[in-house]
């Protein structure tokens, strides 16, 4: 008989339970951000916690033994989701309701787009079709129990997408922009495929790096320094000082990562005058490189397009990797060779009067999103002759 648990922290499941259902490395299952390492240092560092408003609900699919599991919180906010719902919360407070606490399935801070219930390899698509569904449903199920405004699933995978569903749920189409490798030899053949105006663009930026004599160097969890992590932290909290508030994640979240995941780890830092001036934090599984956190001591010509950009760039084509995610927004992106791509998540409300407003905001939400998309497709760099950026060869 198939049972459905749910825990206030990971710890409770535990690492062994928790990354054999989705940490298969020799299948292509090794999405970072779903690992108990990652998962587990946000709640042990206090990133994520009842205190943040991002209380751990996580669920486990049990048929005796675990078969499933889903990252879950309960959110008594918005923040860090990067799907917006501000005008949903709203709109319940207009008409004297309570949008939080809701419901969350995704990975916090994270606009990455990857798996959110992770399933035994042992089951066969139709069960694990069945367990999709039965999962939606216990979820609908819970937000009625504990009066929560509903459940809504982030940055969903598209194997999944079709397999989340019931009544009432609905899906979100969202957009970012993503570079991937069509086999280049080196940055040089990438830029080969732009035209002539776009090239030169982009060769006098990473010239400017030279100019300002910047170098870069990568470093992996394991071999970053407390020296070296200090700075980076600091980095990443002027980033967010200049918009007036804290990171959301405090030091020792960064700490953990680097003992329990540092092979997904990969510090970009940037160097001037044998002084460390600005870094980048990308995250890496065995086809896609994941841009996450950046700062910088002061502003240089060009150096967040090099450090968070070109350097990702020359990594993915250096170590054949498929596909750069380098995080969500900047439409500045798509004249770096970035294109754009779908990002969906599913929403179920539970109250019903909102249905039908809800439904017409998504479809001309959707309808405005493809018409932008489109019009950003036609500004990409590419030659005439080669749209998608692919070797001539």
């Amino acid at each position: 008989m198939t049972t459905f648990s749910f825990h206030n922290s990971i710890a409770d499941i535990g690492e062994e339970t928790w990354d054999a259902l989705v940490h298969r490395p020799d299948c292509g299952l090794d999405y970072p951000f779903i690992r108990y390492g990652f998962l587990h240092a946000l709640e042990s560092s206090g990133s994520v916690s009842i205190k943040t408003g991002w209380q751990p609900f996580h669920l486990v699919i049990n048929d005796p033994e675990p078969v499933g599991v889903m990252p879950l919180y309960v959110k008594q906010h918005s923040y860090g989701e990067y799907v917006f719902d501000w005008a949903w919360a709203d709109a319940y407070q207009r008409y004297g309701l309570e949008y939080y606490p809701k419901l969350l399935n995704a990975i916090p801070f994270t606009p990455s787009t990857g798996p959110r219930l992770c399933l035994s390899a042992d089951l066969s698509p139709p069960q694990q079709a069945e367990l999709h569904q039965a999962a939606a449903q216990a979820l609908t199920q819970v937000c009625r129990q504990h009066k929560l405004s509903g459940w809504h699933s982030l940055f969903l995978d598209t194997d999944s997408l079709p397999l989340l569903r019931g009544d009432g749920v609905k899906r979100r189409l969202g957009s970012q922009y993503h570079w991937f490798n069509q086999g280049y030899h080196d940055f040089d053949d990438f830029l080969s495929t732009f035209s002539s105006r776009k090239r030169k663009n982009v060769r006098k930026e990473r010239q400017k790096i030279n100019q300002q004599a910047i170098s870069h160097r990568f470093l992996n969890g394991q071999q970053i320094t407390d020296a070296e992590l200090d700075r980076f932290y600091d980095f990443y909290q002027i980033t967010y000082l200049k918009r007036g508030r804290s990171g959301y994640l405090n030091r020792d979240f960064f700490r953990l990562l680097c003992e329990s995941i540092p092979e997904n780890l990969l510090f970009c830092i940037a160097s001037k005058d044998d002084q460390d001036v600005a870094a980048a934090l990308y995250l890496q599984d065995s086809a896609t490189l994941y841009g996450r956190y950046w700062g910088s001591l002061e502003a240089f010509d060009s150096l967040h397009f090099e450090t968070c950009y070109y350097q990702g760039i020359d990594y993915c084509i250096a170590n054949g990797l498929k596909r750069f995610d380098p995080g969500a927004q900047g439409e500045h992106k798509i004249q770096r060779g970035f294109k754009p791509i779908e990002t969906w998540s599913v929403h179920w409300l539970a109250e019903a009067g909102f249905d039908q407003a809800i439904s017409q905001f998504l479809a001309e939400e959707e309808t405005m999103m493809r018409e932008h998309m489109a019009a950003l497709e036609a500004q990409l760099p590419f030659k005439a002759d080669n749209p998608d950026g692919r070797d001539a060869d």
